[in-house]
């Protein structure tokens, strides 16, 4: 395999004076940033590359979806995923987040609910105050070998005649799990036995490094659940292009997508032109990168491991590590704590998960190797007081 974009991952970039926002949070303190998921490698060249011959144009207009931009996910969604989809059932969004907000309003009635499983992003705890939905929260359950697992039983507990939306996203954020064939299947008989919608968030897909997990879309298990299933997708994580938002909904059913677009309609901007020349580039993508960035992203997880140790749950994909504090006298606060070492980490109290915190993983070894240095010496300050 070509090693064409190894020296790009130990490069270490200067971003301060980008307003960048992982790097303005601490701005003036000396606090190395390690939680919001942006990674601190470049974008490959050829992406690069398709904004600059993009610009060469020089009017940057409004801007429809191009057949190009079609075709470079159904190629990528058909080799990653072995998942064959046409063009009718893609809705092209502004990320992800918008996606899963929309998914909401297609789906909302008066007094209907939402389940949502947590630990989760964050963004989609704010999904029902949003949507004027009510949030029917469920604990994801750590098991004895460190992956978390979603509570079937606990589901069926919570769900109730108001229920209309199911919310999850796979790859887990921000546990790591990437979850096998029978959970999914188990979690797409709950949604259709309670005639739920399911709204999976995969923007991980391709950040798979457990070597014995695969990703599954949940939609592809079969048409019953295909027929109820908003999918969301975009390249913006593993080709670190969050700045030019593009995300597609992948909708078999008419109906619902119908429901998407009216609820889109006047609320959300369409895709820029940027984002749609940059994220058809990373769709077309057959090039090394993604197993160099994989396995970097492998080497980086195994420091962590070495320096964290069981604290760390097990992950199977994301370069998102996910740490638990829960048993020290900082539990209540530890986001606060590990900065106050300048160590800036996601506290995940956001997650719904007090006493862990969220720990970005994808940098140069050397950037990743500071943060663990300060990793270690707050954990020896702990062990003093």
């Amino acid at each position: 395999m070509s090693q064409a974009f190894a020296s790009d991952f130990d490069r270490v970039i200067d971003r301060s004076n980008t307003s960048s926002s992982k790097w303005e949070k601490y701005a003036g303190r000396d606090i190395l940033p390690f939680w919001i998921a942006d990674m601190e490698f470049p974008a490959p060249k050829f992406v690069l590359d398709a904004i600059r011959e993009r610009l060469d144009q020089e009017i940057i207009g409004y801007t429809r979806v191009p057949d190009t931009l079609n075709r470079a996910f159904q190629g990528w969604l058909q080799r990653s995923c072995n998942w064959t989809v046409p063009d009718e059932w893609l809705v092209w969004v502004p990320g992800v987040v918008p996606g899963f907000n929309l998914a909401a309003r297609a789906v909302a009635e008066p007094d209907s609910a939402v389940l949502i499983p947590t630990p989760v992003y964050y963004p989609f705890l704010t999904v029902p105050g949003n949507t004027g939905l009510e949030a029917q929260k469920v604990a994801l359950q750590p098991g004895s070998d460190g992956r978390w697992t979603m509570d079937v039983d606990a589901l069926q507990a919570s769900v109730t005649e108001r229920t209309r939306l199911l919310m999850f996203c796979n790859p887990q954020n921000p546990t790591g799990r990437v979850y096998s064939k029978a959970e999914l299947t188990a979690l797409a008989d709950f949604c259709i036995e309670h005639n739920l919608t399911l709204c999976s968030d995969e923007i991980h897909c391709s950040l798979v490094l457990d070597e014995h997990a695969r990703h599954i879309p949940v939609a592809s298990l079969s048409p019953e659940i295909a027929q109820r299933s908003i999918s969301l997708y975009a390249a913006t994580k593993t080709y670190n292009i969050p700045g030019l938002p593009c995300a597609v909904a992948v909708i078999p059913n008419a109906d619902l997508r119908a429901a998407f677009r009216t609820a889109k309609a006047d609320l959300v901007p369409d895709v820029g032109p940027l984002a749609i020349a940059a994220s058809t580039a990373a769709f077309a993508d057959e090039s090394s990168y993604l197993p160099e960035l994989k396995d970097y992203l492998r080497g980086n997880l195994k420091r962590l491991r070495e320096v964290i140790g069981p604290r760390l749950t097990h992950l199977e994909g994301t370069y998102l590590a996910w740490v638990d504090m829960r048993d020290t006298a900082v539990a209540d606060r530890p986001g606060d704590f590990f900065e106050s070492h300048g160590l800036g980490l996601s506290d995940g109290a956001a997650f719904g998960a007090p006493g862990f915190v969220r720990f970005n993983f994808a940098c140069p070894r050397a950037f990743l190797e500071q943060g663990l240095t300060r990793f270690e010496t707050a954990m020896a300050a702990l062990s003093r007081d």
